[in-house]
């Protein structure tokens, strides 16, 4: 299945809960609600209030990426913000295996996030255990920046790996994806996409359909 994630990053903050609402209504499976500390990443965004907030707003996934340090000391309460999946970074934990068990204890689905120039061998031991992998298509922490071209064969090489593993794992995509890269981005084997301004810059429940319909070639 393609899922489109709308990150909120990119969505005017004055209208938020509209806009989830909006890109829901349009077909959106996910809502991507990014958490950055100022420590793994430069920017600061938002944290639980945000979410919990949002949780009114809609019945979607609620897939929120952990830009932060050490994030198993929040999954407790980003559960009770409302999370549905937590994906956190590999360069971000120093125990990842104990991290990943944290939140699959907290009975929630669990991903872990590559930056583009983290190899997958650091997938090797851990990949079994996971629901989702993020190959990060920029490098983390703003919003708008332009697609890195080498994360296509990153992407590839992942779909690989877990078909070879007889595993059914996800692999989303964040960054720089629009609907002009993103049938690449579906045949080297992604099937869940974030897109902030691709979405939020315009109309976004327009924007959203627009991916939706280049979806639907790809599952006829």
């Amino acid at each position: 299945m393609l899922i489109l994630a709308p990150s909120i990053l990119a969505a005017d903050f004055k209208n938020l809960g509209q806009q989830v609402t909006d890109t829901a209504n349009a077909g959106a499976r996910y809502i991507h609600l990014d958490v950055m500390d100022g420590a793994f990443v430069p920017s600061i965004s938002f944290g639980m209030p945000v979410i919990a907030s949002l949780r009114s707003c809609t019945d979607r996934i609620f897939d929120v990426h952990m830009m932060v340090e050490e994030p198993g000391r929040y999954i407790s309460d980003i559960k009770a913000a409302g999370a549905d999946l937590i994906c956190v970074h590999a360069e971000a934990c120093r125990h990842l295996d104990r991290t990943v068990n944290q939140i699959k204890e907290a009975g929630l689905k669990a991903g872990v996030a590559l930056n583009p120039a983290t190899p997958l061998s650091v997938l090797d031991c851990i990949l079994p255990e996971l629901d989702m992998v993020l190959i990060m298509t920029v490098n983390p922490g703003f919003g708008g920046q332009k697609f890195i071209p080498y994360t296509l064969e990153k992407v590839r090489n992942l779909r690989s790996m877990i078909k070879q593993r007889g595993l059914e794992t996800d692999i989303q995509v964040d960054g720089g994806v629009t609907c002009d890269n993103v049938r690449d981005l579906i045949e080297a084997g992604a099937n869940v996409f974030v897109a902030g301004s691709a979405v939020f810059k315009g109309d976004a429940a327009a924007n959203t359909r627009k991916f939706l319909d280049i979806f639907e070639e790809y599952e006829r």
